[in-house]
């Protein structure tokens, strides 16, 4: 019988080699002025909290790296987004 893995098991194999760079990185001052916070229901590691002030906090450290945020962006300039440095971020596993 083949058993399926919960989404949660599944992700419980992800493993992150977090660099000292972060590879994203958030202008919660450009995201101040943003009326449709599409990242926060975008991210699928919930990683984009929105702050009593306006603005964005933003942790990297367990990003999929899967692009959505920058892509769906509208304010310019609100989210840099670049690879991380060779050997480090995400690693996902079979399990």
């Amino acid at each position: 019988m083949h058993h399926e893995m919960s989404f949660a098991d599944r992700m419980s194999t992800v493993e992150f080699d977090v660099g000292d760079r972060p590879h994203i990185t958030v202008d919660t001052e450009v995201c101040r002025s943003c009326t449709t916070r599409a990242c926060v229901p975008a991210c699928p590691a919930k990683l984009f909290v929105p702050t009593d002030d306006g603005g964005i906090l933003f942790n990297y450290e367990q990003c999929f790296e899967c692009g959505t945020c920058y892509q769906l962006c509208n304010s310019a300039g609100a989210i840099t987004w670049t690879y991380p440095d060779g050997g480090h971020g995400v690693v996902f596993r079979k399990g």
